[in-house]
């Protein structure tokens, strides 16, 4: 977790600074609290000498950058796994993930059979504008051949994105068209949402799902919450799950818009004294008094932690799900000469009761960002039991409950992976983007219909028939995926569900998408059967 407007990434590869480097070779005057001074100079002094020899006598040519590149990425593999360096070329992409906008022509896409297509022109961007429309296949950017050519994600980034007010020409393969399409697009701001949907479960429940806190985040939770409180909302359930962290401002905002009075949220203790922070709850929210479920798992993290951890310690909801990823640690982002970043861990932060939520990383960074798959091998992720807590890293929440740390935040009520109509077939009909072809297809050639009949007939009438079935299992053979019977009769509720929650994707966006798609969410299906136990919580609370 970051302090003021940084983000806790949950991975990024370490690159050098050639600021530092530069730092390096004239020997810039660097300050420990735990080394002296003159040990630090005796290193540094040591490297320089190293680099001069190997640059002046090595048999071959070298760069020297590129050696001190090396050395620092391996001075930062040795810290912990959340210091990173963030170069230059990704600073834009990296901030502007947490800024909540960017500039370009404002499509969602993706990468089919080696083309580009757009998934969705995003609402008042640049593309819809022009006329882009759910389906167009992107053949050239710019007069350049981007079909067929084995593009990435990064070439389309970057042939896409621009800063505001610049051009760019797309030429578009559109079904009912024989010829390409050319659209002259104006490049914008383009905002970047992280509350993915919001929406009333029934009479009283109401639902938002928050994928990562941006600069944006509170502003679009509330709004969220607002419009859910005139629909008559009465509990809520906070959907957390696979929610990477991001800014801490957020989260602690967040926090505070459901804990009545002044309750400690988070605290940080570092090194130095002045990295020491307290954050408690102080603003009058408009959900302070009703019943809350946080759902959370083993993606969610940092910021999720925060949030998840205010709401258990103050005894202020129910915490439901599994165990959390457990990423505990502050890091100040330090603005390098080049434009660079260096990401240092400068503290840890802890939760109301003191409890640190950082795991272990001392195995190394490989075994840290492999504990995911430890769960599935210990039992932990089907059987809470698995799990073997630290009697010394007991603590006690605000009401008495037992909580511990030393590892993520458990929940009050443990949800196991649900791998009931799984398969291989299943999985392939994902990575080989055939379920999401076949329904980007299908939700354009029926977009009137459906429209017209509204959301709430799709949701409540619509079904898969055998017929649909049937040219998905075509579009994913020409996709090179073979028909498997056994395992298509094993997964084909699961198949239908997610094409009925595409195809809604395609036409009301992410709130068409995840009431649906929600119907297989064991942790959310569950979780709105425990509001007695949350409102139990509020109760004993007041």
């Amino acid at each position: 977790m970051k302090i003021q407007n940084t983000k806790a990434q949950i991975r990024l590869p370490l690159f050098l600074s050639i600021a530092i480097a530069a730092g390096i070779f004239i020997g810039a005057n660097m300050t420990s609290s735990t080394k002296s001074g003159s040990d630090l100079a005796q290193s540094l002094i040591k490297f320089r000498e190293i680099l001069n020899y190997v640059d002046r006598n090595y048999v071959d040519e070298v760069k020297t950058e590129d050696l001190v590149e090396k050395a620092i990425t391996d001075m930062l593999e040795e810290l912990d796994p959340h210091t990173a360096y963030i170069p230059v070329e990704e600073q834009e992409y990296s901030r502007s993930q947490l800024e909540g906008n960017f500039d370009g022509i404002g499509i969602e896409y993706n990468i089919f059979r080696d083309t580009i297509y757009v998934v969705s022109p995003l609402s008042g961007g640049p593309s819809e504008r022009v006329g882009l429309l759910t389906g167009d296949k992107i053949i050239k950017v710019n007069e350049e051949n981007v079909a067929g050519i084995g593009i990435k994600t990064r070439g389309v980034l970057d042939r896409l994105r621009g800063p505001k007010g610049t051009h760019v020409t797309v030429s578009i393969l559109r079904k009912s068209s024989v010829d390409l399409l050319d659209f002259d697009i104006v490049r914008d701001k383009i905002p970047q949402f992280s509350v993915d949907a919001s929406y009333m479960i029934d009479n009283e429940i109401g639902y938002i799902k928050v994928n990562r806190f941006t600069a944006t985040t509170f502003e679009e939770f509330k709004q969220a919450l607002a419009k859910l409180d005139v629909q008559g909302l009465q509990k809520l359930v906070l959907d957390l799950t696979g929610n990477p962290g991001g800014y801490m401002n957020m989260a602690i905002q967040m926090a505070d818009e459901f804990l009545p009075g002044d309750p400690m949220i988070v605290f940080t203790k570092g090194k130095e004294f002045r990295y020491n922070q307290e954050h408690k709850a102080g603003r009058t929210g408009i959900f302070e008094d009703r019943p809350l479920i946080v759902l959370i798992d083993e993606g969610s993290a940092s910021a999720s932690e925060i949030v998840s951890g205010a709401i258990q310690d103050n005894d202020r909801g129910l915490v439901v799900g599994r165990r959390s990823f457990g990423k505990g640690l502050v890091q100040m982002p330090i603005d390098l000469s080049d434009g660079s970043e260096l990401r240092l861990t400068i503290s840890r932060y802890y939760t109301p009761s003191g409890r640190s939520i950082q795991r272990s990383y001392e195995g190394g960074k490989e075994d840290y960002y492999s504990d995911i798959y430890n769960r599935y091998n210990s039992g932990e992720m089907y059987n809470a039991d698995s799990i073997h807590q630290n009697d010394s890293l007991k603590y006690a929440t605000a009401k008495g409950r037992t909580v511990y740390g030393g590892g993520g935040i458990m929940p009050d009520y443990f949800i196991p992976v649900d791998t009931t109509g799984n398969s291989v077939y299943l999985n392939r009909l994902f990575t080989t983007n055939a379920i999401r072809e076949y329904s980007l297809t299908y939700s354009d050639s029926n977009r009137d219909k459906l429209e017209g009949n509204g959301f709430e007939t799709y949701f409540a009438d619509f079904e898969v028939n055998d017929k649909m079935l049937k040219e998905l299992i075509a579009v994913a053979k020409e996709s090179g995926l073979p028909f498997n019977k056994a395992q298509f009769n094993h997964s084909k509720d699961l198949i239908k569900l997610y094409l009925k929650a595409q195809i809604a994707r395609g036409i009301w966006n992410n709130d068409g998408f995840y009431p649906i798609y929600n119907q297989s969410n064991e942790i959310y299906m569950q979780a709105i059967q425990l509001f007695d136990q949350a409102e139990a919580i509020v109760t004993r609370s007041n």
